[in-house]
């Protein structure tokens, strides 16, 4: 059938498919409640899983726990920091808190942008905060959090896409999962287009990671086709696509279990 010709788990079988799912996995723990032992169990789950997560995501206390307890594993420990998950603060403690990250032994940083400034229409200062930030990291890979919910519009989403690709950022990441509204697949596939864009103006891949609502098999496969259909196999790897979530993880176990 027509509506079949680019769906990528119709190259795949069942199982294959939550495999992919599970090694571009970004697997999450940000409460308030965390505490040293919450992140220990979250590095033990992600050390059992039937393929190994990409990363494992926390705020930044918990970095060096992380970091001792994945010791010589190919996960990164990726710490959200500069302000997660408003981004109200001014940029010399974000800069302090993205150091400190790093610091601790960060692979990856997620930022948040400033939706007030780019609500407000500035853009410029929304642009020099991501390219400090990004300054800072060197190396360590920038995932910027658009927190799409609160863009308004199409239009918005696409716009900020565009500032923090072209301000250095390595992913662009839909939702802090904080927010009343997640990420949507019409949010996805706007980000999508603004990093196809891109990839067709000078070759740069660009990273996406959809997050904030993901909490089972059939959203994650539906973010999932939109990038084969969209941009095409070359982002269908961990090094261009994750998901952020912590109770899908769960949910893939299960299902392998049946097959």
């Amino acid at each position: 059938m027509e509506e079949k010709k680019n769906n990528f788990l119709n190259i795949m079988d069942n199982k294959a498919a939550l495999m992919f799912a599970l090694q571009c996995l970004d697997l999450t723990s940000l409460n308030g409640t965390d505490n040293d032992e919450n992140i220990i169990q979250l590095c033990e789950k992600a050390k059992k899983m039937y393929a190994k997560p990409a990363a494992v995501c926390v705020y930044p206390p918990f970095c060096s726990t992380a970091k001792k307890q994945l010791k010589h594993m190919d996960i990164k420990i990726a710490c959200v920091a500069g302000g997660f998950p408003s981004g109200q603060l001014p940029i010399h403690l974000k800069i302090n808190e993205v150091k400190y990250a790093i610091s601790e032994g960060a692979d990856e940083i997620d930022m948040v942008i400033s939706r007030g400034k780019f609500l407000a229409g500035n853009y410029s200062d929304v642009y020099d905060e991501i390219a400090t930030i990004k300054s800072i990291c060197g190396n360590v890979i920038l995932k910027v959090i658009l927190e799409t919910g609160e863009l308004e519009t199409t239009d918005n989403i696409f716009n900020a896409s565009e500032i923090a690709i072209k301000a250095g950022a390595d992913f662009i990441k839909t939702s802090t999962g904080k927010s009343s509204v997640h990420a949507t697949p019409e949010s996805f596939k706007t980000m999508l287009l603004a990093i196809k864009k891109r990839y067709e103006n000078n070759g740069q891949i660009i990273g996406i990671k959809p997050a904030g609502g993901i909490k089972d098999i059939e959203t994650a496969f539906i973010y999932i086709n939109i990038l084969y259909e969209t941009l095409g196999e070359k982002w269908m790897n961990k090094k261009y696509f994750r998901i952020g979530a912590s109770s899908l993880a769960d949910k893939i176990k299960d299902q392998l279990h049946i097959l």
